[in-house]
């Protein structure tokens, strides 16, 4: 669904900004991955083309065993980085490297496929909620055969704001001048932030960046457009959006500098060119996608 706004201005002190439009909104679609793990995706593949540096968010849950006991058995990756939320349950990472983390409540795991990493990530619950997260986000040419690596990251460990009736949860880069549980200078915005009843915020934004929100508890308006439960929105074209709730929502901002390069993804690889794809599916086929990462 595309949306065409009427443009308003304002004016900070001596400088003008522009409130961003809503460029594009989405529901995600249901469907399964790993062994039969039932999750909605809310983006991916050619969806997630104009979404750069993002290539796919798929949000997971259900209190029912049977929609996620299989888990993600081994799989490979070359190429980006996946990032792993936690809202509920427990979710054990391995990989050929030797890291093994648990994933509980309200933690995060990051994890640089990089020249090539094999992992699984297993339900360490037989029953109960299993709520969260994983957004891939990918890497620029000259990074995509980096060295692999992984880290764990506990709930404890990612700084929490709250501000007029509203928690900022900042699980990655940098907002309101706190850094976010993983910061660099080349890290996405990665935020949790919930809206109590009859609350109002006025988010900043970089326009040369790519800005997604995602409402997963409650409803919102994203300047004077309604977005529920289950929807994304992208906003674009300006400094700022206004966002209020009646009745309070939560909501993921996702925001990061588009790497404009060509990208061409089979699967679980992602990189520039199809040369590169059918070389990482033969070190796979081959059993040296490993050793490769293991070697530099």
């Amino acid at each position: 669904m595309f949306h065409y706004s009427a443009t308003v201005i304002e004016k900070v002190g001596d400088i003008i900004v522009k409130q961003a439009d809503i460029v594009k909104q989405r529901k995600g679609v249901r469907t399964q991955d790993g062994d039969g793990v039932s999750l909605t995706r809310v983006f991916g593949g050619n969806s997630a083309r104009d979404l750069d540096p993002f290539l796919m968010l798929d949000e997971f849950g259900s209190s029912d065993p049977e929609d996620y006991k299989g888990g993600f058995p081994p799989h490979p990756h070359r190429g980006f980085q996946t990032v792993t939320y936690m809202l509920k349950g427990k979710m054990e990472h391995t990989d050929h490297l030797g890291n093994v983390g648990l994933l509980e409540d309200g933690g995060l795991q990051w994890m640089n496929a990089g020249q090539g990493i094999i992992h699984s990530e297993m339900p360490k619950q037989t029953e109960g909620t299993m709520w969260g997260f994983q957004l891939w986000v990918n890497l620029p040419s000259h990074k995509k055969m980096s060295s692999a690596w992984y880290k764990d990251i506990t709930s404890d460990q990612i700084p929490i704001l709250e501000e007029n009736g509203i928690c900022f949860k900042v699980l990655a880069g940098e907002h309101k001048g706190v850094k976010g549980a993983l910061y660099d200078t080349e890290s996405p915005t990665y935020l949790d932030i919930e809206l109590c009843k009859n609350s109002a915020y006025q988010m900043e934004l970089q326009p040369e960046q790519t800005h997604l929100l995602y409402v997963f508890v409650g409803e919102m308006t994203v300047n004077t457009t309604k977005v529920s439960t289950g929807e994304l929105v992208q906003v674009a074209n300006g400094d700022f959006v206004h966002l209020n709730s009646k009745n309070g929502a939560r909501f993921l901002v996702i925001s990061g500098t588009p790497l404009q390069e060509p990208v061409v993804q089979y699967g679980p690889f992602v990189m520039n060119t199809e040369a590169e794809i059918h070389q990482a599916i033969s070190d796979y086929n081959n059993g040296t996608l490993a050793q490769v990462a293991d070697a530099k």
